[in-house]
């Protein structure tokens, strides 16, 4: 049998292992950018254009490379990072593989300019698919510069597979945002089609935050500091009453590398349990350093994923800090159930003496004595005249009706006139033909039988369905607010605000002058409350950062359908029964009454025969 079994070219492999490492220019952009943590910058500038598709290129002031590590840098298992097996377990540096500028390289051309501080020229090297196309002399200043221009040029299915340039970039803002808060030390600058999105300066933990998210953030933060063998915790969590529906404000560092971890995130949302909602989620940003010997980064290409010793006892650790943070600022409320509170004396009484009870008695009281008119209980208020008293009944029933109504006083009614009911909670008659099942169902009757509608799917088909005819046809319908409000944002989310603008004036929102990270509204949908209004918002910032096509039809229909989530009756809700008969009528007619717009049945139908087989 000949042998078929042999070596893959270097170009062929660099090609396989970029499938793993970069899936994105958002994966480019965090390679590049621990690289430049990696050599020691003080200052790290990152430029992108076209959601990195065109252009992403990183410029640090690091040690910088000479020739011969220039050019090493780009083969495969090639780095400075570790020299033997035994270094995996006592990483102190991001990298350590030595497959991310070779695999960048596979797929992209790519320049780089690099010197050492103590050298008089650098050196500029351009690579185009593997291939070294040259390699020369040049004046720079001190550190590295790589640029990486038409990413998967070479492989046009990868490059057809990436999202719209505002997806893209979304992704590589949340990369730029985990290293930049991972280094609060380090200068960073964030350029996108030439303009300045982001100047962060050297700070502190806490003012770096601030920088990223916005000043309003400032707020929300509550500081957690915890100390043990195992592992040392600082950092902050976000206030219970700021918790969201969806994720975004949750990072996780450990010694300084961004993690995710679905395990230390259930220990947040145990040490939250009872302050927030049922499906939301807590902010936190907490710093954790452990031994380097007791984790494994080793498991996974992008190393975001983290293999601790003792998870259990980290676990423990990091809910216990939460929840005393979360007392210690009295943010849990603080009641003892053990306790009898009757029997507790409020501090302002401690110190004062029972007083007996005072008596009142009118001396000149006789119950025997006739009276000729009402007096008031008690008796001994005494009248100083009653002359003119007719001029408060002018208008009223004659005296002739008075006297008959002042002689009936001496007997009960006999007869009910009212009821004890209000109005509108009287019993209808069998008229209706619709009611409300445990607040969640309305059921109503058809010809063949019963039909029983999920009442909250139902609104949002109604409300989707309108919501689209508005962006459409351009119907505006907008109630103008009489005190215009101002809700903080910060920049990422103004400028997803900014993409959505046209269509939200479409369904009725009207902005007034836009600041740096202030939204002012003066109009809203009639269908959107004030109290609301940030609510929606932040729900459709949410959905926006989801990954979607960037169609107008596409960002329509997105809108369309997170706002007849937020907006619609929810389970739980009461309704009347003229609002249930009018949600079914408007559910039919509505063009598709089968499916929700998340293409979840709406309805059920029960036949008579079904009915009748369940007696038989």
């Amino acid at each position: 049998m000949a042998d078929i079994i042999q070596l893959l070219p270097d170009h062929v492999a660099n090609q396989i292992a970029a499938g793993e490492v970069v899936q994105r220019p958002a994966s480019v952009v965090k390679e590049l950018l621990e690289n430049a943590v990696d050599a020691g910058a003080s200052t790290i500038q990152l430029i992108v254009k076209e959601g990195g598709k065109t252009l992403i290129q990183v410029v640090d002031d690091g040690i910088g490379m000479s020739p011969t590590d220039a050019r090493l840098s780009f083969e495969r298992h090639a780095t400075s990072k570790i020299r033997s097996a035994e270094d995996l377990f006592k990483l102190h540096t991001k990298g350590f593989r030595g497959e991310a500028l070779a695999s960048i390289a596979a797929i992209a051309h790519v320049e780089m300019h690099t010197k050492p501080e103590d050298e008089e020229v650098g050196t500029h090297l351009k690579i185009e698919g593997s291939t070294v196309v040259s390699q020369e002399f040049i004046v720079t200043p001190k550190g590295t510069s790589i640029s990486v221009k038409n990413l998967f040029y070479n492989i046009p299915a990868r490059r057809n597979f990436l999202k719209s340039n505002q997806v893209e970039f979304r992704h590589i803002t949340d990369e730029f945002h985990r290293v930049a808060l991972a280094h609060p030390g380090i200068n960073f600058y964030f350029f996108h089609n030439g303009s300045e999105l982001f100047h962060l300066t050297s700070h502190s933990q806490k003012k770096r935050i601030v920088q990223i998210f916005g000043h309003k953030t400032d707020e929300k933060l509550v500081p957690v500091q915890e100390e043990t063998q195992v592992v040392s915790i600082e950092g902050f969590i976000c206030k219970p009453s700021f918790a969201k529906k969806s994720r975004g404000e949750q990072f996780f560092f450990v010694n300084d590398r961004f993690i995710k971890s679905p395990y230390l995130h259930h220990a947040i949302l145990s040490a939250f349990e009872g302050l927030i909602k049922p499906e939301s989620h807590p902010g936190y940003f907490l710093y954790l350093k452990v031994d380097p010997t007791s984790i494994d980064i080793n498991i996974h290409p992008t190393k975001t994923e983290i293999k601790f010793d003792d998870e259990q006892t980290l676990y423990a650790i990091l809910r216990a800090t939460v929840k005393h943070s979360l007392g210690q600022f009295h943010l849990a409320p603080m009641i003892d159930f053990d306790k009898d509170q009757n029997l507790e004396t409020p501090y302002a009484y401690q110190n004062k003496e029972a007083n007996l009870p005072g008596v009142t008695v009118n001396p000149g009281f006789n119950p025997f004595q006739e009276s000729t008119g009402r007096s008031a209980p008690g008796g001994f208020h005494k009248k100083a005249s009653a002359e003119g008293w007719e001029n408060l009944y002018v208008g009223m029933e004659s005296k002739a009706s008075r006297k008959d109504s002042f002689s009936s006083v001496h007997y009960e009614s006999e007869t009910i006139s009212g009821s004890i009911f209000p109005q509108s909670e009287q019993p209808e008659g069998n008229d209706s033909t619709t009611f409300q099942l445990r607040r969640k169902y309305i059921v109503t009757t058809i010809r063949s039988g019963m039909l029983i509608i999920d009442q909250s799917r139902a609104h949002q088909r109604v409300l989707y369905e309108k919501f689209l005819r508005s962006m459409t046809l351009k119907e505006t319908l907008s109630q103008q607010l009489l005190f215009p409000i101002s809700l903080s944002f910060s920049k990422g989310e103004m400028a997803i605000l900014h993409q959505m603008k046209d269509h939200l004036h479409a369904l009725g929102f009207v902005f007034g002058n836009e600041q740096e990270e202030q939204l002012v509204i003066k109009g809203l949908p009639p269908m959107v409350a004030e109290k609301e209004a940030e609510l929606v918002l932040d729900q459709l910032i949410s959905e926006c950062s989801m990954e979607s096509k960037s169609t107008d039809f596409s960002q329509s229909d997105m809108l369309a359908k997170a706002l007849s989530k937020s907006l619609s009756v929810k389970t739980g809700d009461l309704l009347d029964s003229i609002s249930q008969l009018a949600l079914v009528n408007d559910l039919f007619a509505c063009k598709e009454t089968l499916l929700s717009p998340f293409n979840k049945p709406i309805f059920i139908t029960l036949s008579e025969n079904e009915i009748d087989k369940k007696f038989n």
